[in-house]
């Protein structure tokens, strides 16, 4: 049997051969990375790593392997993102038919209960008017009766006036001298009685309006805890006066000076501890409790604050945050008040990296207590919190990270 191997026909050979000495390229300089003769390795390129040209071709061709290899698995990670991006496009249609069909429910519904008050208050109005009405036309029957009685009492009394019989006169004078048969009408009068239903029918809609916000914003509430995060305090922030708890889920202010390490990362004015867990991109929340607290803040703060010297809680020094200071809850700088009816037990924090949001809520009252729309982040955001001073043991209870109770519907 013929072993010879076969090959391709050669062709330009006069690429194949040495210009110089007119030899096959049959070695590689690795030196210089380029194809010499025999006579070259020995002449031109003594000193230079030479190879032959079958050992630089299997190198090679094995680098293009290699090269191929890392192509296909880029293709690979690149055909996953779009994937990816596709399964997320879905997901986002998904939550946006959900979000549709909630506002459509939600607005069907008020604008049902906005047209069902609006007949209620027409119907109203227009039966109380008819009872006005009705009252008006009985007074009126009532007086045209009593004005009858009148013109023939005048009528009587003007022909007794007439008579010369001395004796006729006096019998008839004190019958007709008789209080006539009619009532006083001094305070008699018709008022319409409509007065007062509008804004009675408009408390009654707001009523059913801050019912389904109610509705709305625990159904928020739900959908926000389902980006919970299992956070946990940073000792290496946290100012030498804060005693945290060993598993890092609680902190209050303690009287005494700890020794501790100055590193830079923690805060050596202010009373306050960053969680370990920071956000660069999509959403977080966690939950802390406040409970027995007269004085606490909390929010979220940018990796780059100011943690040595004086701060001011406001966006603009990377603060997104909100405090209770007695019965008065305050945000931003110069601070401003936030009205609420009682102080939470429970403060809920949700972070929207790309959405720009940062919100509070009432955790128990199912409750928005204040958002942070429209802001720009650019850097690593980490939890924060401040329990405040003790205040002689006033506010001595902890702040506490407390684990989400997520809602049955997402299990």
């Amino acid at each position: 049997m013929d072993r010879h191997q076969l090959i391709d026909p050669l062709e330009n050979l006069e690429d194949r051969m040495c210009m110089k000495h007119n030899k096959p390229l049959e070695l590689f300089c690795k030196t210089d990375q380029t194809f010499v003769c025999v006579f070259c390795s020995i002449l031109d390129h003594k000193t230079h790593d030479i190879v032959p040209l079958k050992e630089e071709y299997e190198r090679q061709k094995a680098e293009l392997g290699k090269t191929e290899a890392e192509i296909q698995e880029m293709i690979q990670k690149r055909r996953l993102k779009i994937k990816e991006i596709k399964h997320s496009v879905d997901l986002s249609k998904e939550a946006a038919d959900r979000e549709k069909a909630e506002g459509v429910q939600v607005f069907t519904a008020l604008k049902e209960s906005v047209e069902r008050s609006l007949n209620e208050l027409i119907e109203t109005i227009e039966e109380k008017q008819r009872t006005t009405e009705k009252q008006a036309e009985d007074f009126i029957k009532e007086l045209e009766q009593e004005i009858s009685e009148l013109k023939k009492r005048n009528s009587e009394v003007e022909k007794l006036s007439h008579s010369e019989d001395h004796l006729h006169l006096l019998q008839n004078f004190l019958s007709l001298k008789a209080a006539p048969p009619t009532k006083d009408w001094t305070e008699v009068s018709v008022r319409p009685s409509y007065e007062g239903t509008v804004v009675k029918v408009v408390a009654q809609l707001e009523e059913t309006l801050n019912k389904q916000m109610k509705k709305l914003l625990e159904a928020e509430l739900k959908r926000v805890q389902q980006y919970a995060v299992d956070v946990t305090l940073d000792p290496d922030t946290a100012h030498s006066k804060l005693i945290l708890s060993d598993d890092g889920k609680q902190v209050h202010h303690g009287d005494v000076w700890k020794n501790l390490p100055d590193n830079p990362k923690r805060f050596s004015l202010y009373i306050c501890v960053l969680g370990k867990q920071s956000l660069s991109s999509g959403r977080f929340y966690f939950e802390v409790q406040v409970k027995e607290k007269t004085g606490w803040t909390l929010g979220v703060a940018r990796e780059s604050i100011d943690r040595k010297g004086e701060i001011t809680l406001s966006p603009e020094d990377g603060f997104w945050t909100i405090w209770l200071t007695g019965n008065y809850f305050t945000l931003g700088d110069p601070p401003v008040d936030l009205s609420l009816k009682s102080p939470p037990q429970k403060v809920g924090v949700f972070v929207d990296y790309e959405e720009g949001l940062v919100s509070f809520y009432d955790v128990d009252a199912a409750a928005l207590i204040y958002s942070f729309t429209g802001c720009s982040f650019t850097q690593k955001l980490y939890p924060y919190f401040s329990p405040h001073l003790n205040d002689d043991g006033t506010n001595s209870a902890p702040l506490i990270i407390s684990p989400v109770k997520l809602p049955d519907l997402f299990f």
